[in-house]
């Protein structure tokens, strides 16, 4: 056959190759992404350190970092976390087996009469029954020449990273719950000791009360104040014990056991509040959030599709190939007459499609904008979060510092009636009466005290808990490689 037959053949398929180039989008850039938080460039403290992985440990309660263990062990939020990461990772690997070169085997063996009736009548083929016997070695590999393939498995190592930087934002949001339930339970336990002492006062205030009304000395309004006063205690203490008691029903369902097989908790003193801002919070913030983590992966992920939707313009490459053995005779199928081969080298290009791949990369583009969309919006919740623990926590250290003016006060005030009384210039009802004020300023520092401690443990939620993603230091390929034309 002459050769210059294919050359219009060529020519088209060039002119072809050349329109579907033309017809491409252009490469996008790397998307732009914010590398600070929007964080005052002066407002950390140059002592404050950054949260470690078991930043928890600073509290130094044994049974605290027992139930962190259980927790991290057993989790039900923990274990769904995991399995969306396993998913994610199976993907990888499905999706990267889809580039690979086929290689199969076959064996078939028919035995067929023909029609006498057929298009080849059996008089002319001399036989009405035959065999026919194939054995053979396929390949296939599709040829990824402009990186679509590539970029596929990319999109999809960065999804697995996200939802392993969701995984570790789901420990540390679980580890934090944990954290403030603990400690809620704890003040609870404090809180409780106080409300038995104010209720011996309020009923030592009403045992006086009902004595002076006795002996005429007071009316029965007085009476009626100090009963009242003694119900408020009591109703306290009720919602005290109750609130402590939803306390460890929830610890328990963090922990993923019933709440009879908690261990025994032993009520002990809150810790003081231990977390600052960090100075360079503003600048290392971003990597140190497993949701920005998270998000930021979205976007590369996001990125690689894009790229993969764009190369689908160019011609797709395919080889295919044959070895075996083919006969209707099975007693040569053995043969080397028998040997049948083929090499199908294929080229596909996208001429017309009615806009299918235009719509397929305008959604991924869209997609792309809605991940970096998302990305800025984490970066600035993260930001905005920092800066309202932080404050809250400087608000309730100056709030913690006036209130231990208060229960100075409050000492000095019963020191004071203890002194009177001892030497008969004070009742039994000023020195109970100032029993309780102590009691109230006690209650209140407490109450502060546990509210630092949750604010210290929310500030450390918002540093990211020392978090670190241990996929920055190995980028994720991408379609960058490939040639373009």
């Amino acid at each position: 056959m002459n050769p210059s037959a294919f050359r219009p053949l060529l020519a088209g398929m060039a002119a072809a190759l050349l329109a579907a180039c033309a017809a491409a989008p252009p490469r996008l850039p790397p998307p732009a992404l914010d590398a600070r938080a929007p964080l005052p460039a002066s407002g950390g403290d140059m002592h404050a350190a950054w949260p470690t992985a078991d930043w928890w440990a600073r509290y130094r309660d044994p049974t605290l970092d027992a139930l962190m263990a259980r927790a991290l062990a057993g989790a039900p939020s923990l274990a769904q976390a995991q399995a969306r990461v396993a998913q994610a990772r199976a993907a990888i690997a499905a999706q990267a087996a889809s580039g690979n070169p086929y290689v199969g085997a076959s064996a078939d063996l028919q035995r067929q009469r023909i029609s006498e009736h057929g298009l080849f009548p059996v008089q002319f083929l001399g036989f009405t029954w035959y065999s026919q016997a194939d054995l053979g070695v396929q390949l296939q590999y599709d040829v990824d020449w402009w990186g679509k393939h590539r970029a596929q498995v990319a999109a999809a190592t960065d999804q697995a990273r996200a939802a392993a930087a969701e995984a570790d934002a789901a420990r540390l949001a679980l580890t934090a719950a944990v954290a403030q339930t603990y400690f809620g339970w704890q003040a609870d336990q404090a809180r409780l000791a106080l409300a038995a002492q104010a209720i011996a006062a309020q009923q030592r205030l009403l045992a006086l009360a009902q004595a002076r009304a006795a002996r005429g000395i007071d009316g029965s309004d007085a009476v009626h104040a100090a009963e009242s006063a003694l119900a408020a205690a009591e109703r306290g203490r009720t919602a005290l014990t109750a609130s402590a008691e939803g306390r460890r029903i929830a610890l328990a369902a963090l922990l993923g056991i019933a709440p009879d097989a908690l261990p025994p908790l032993q009520a002990q003193p809150l810790p003081p509040a231990s977390a600052g801002l960090p100075a360079d919070a503003s600048l290392a913030l971003i990597a140190r959030r497993p949701d920005i983590a998270a998000s930021r992966w979205r976007v590369e992920a996001a990125a690689q599709d894009v790229a993969a939707a764009r190369a689908a313009f160019f011609p797709d490459l395919s080889l295919k190939a044959l070895l075996g053995l083919s006969s209707i005779n099975l007693g040569k199928l053995l043969t080397a007459g028998s040997r049948v081969a083929l090499l199908q080298p294929a080229l596909s290009l996208p001429l017309f499609d009615g806009g299918r791949l235009r719509a397929g990369y305008g959604i991924s583009r869209a997609q792309l904008d809605a991940a970096i969309a998302d990305y800025h919006a984490s970066v600035v919740q993260a930001a905005r979060e920092v800066q309202q623990q932080a404050l809250t926590l400087a608000q309730l250290g100056e709030e913690a510092q006036q209130q231990a003016t208060a229960l100075a006060a409050a000492r000095a005030l019963q020191a004071n009636a203890d002194a009177r009384a001892r030497a008969g210039l004070g009742d039994d009802r000023s020195r109970a009466q100032a029993a309780l004020a102590l009691l109230q300023a006690e209650d209140a520092a407490r109450v502060l005290a546990a509210a630092r401690l949750a604010a210290d443990i929310a500030l450390i939620q918002s540093l990211g808990g020392g978090y670190a993603d241990p996929a920055t230091a190995a980028p994720s390929p991408d379609s960058k490689d490939a040639p373009t034309p």
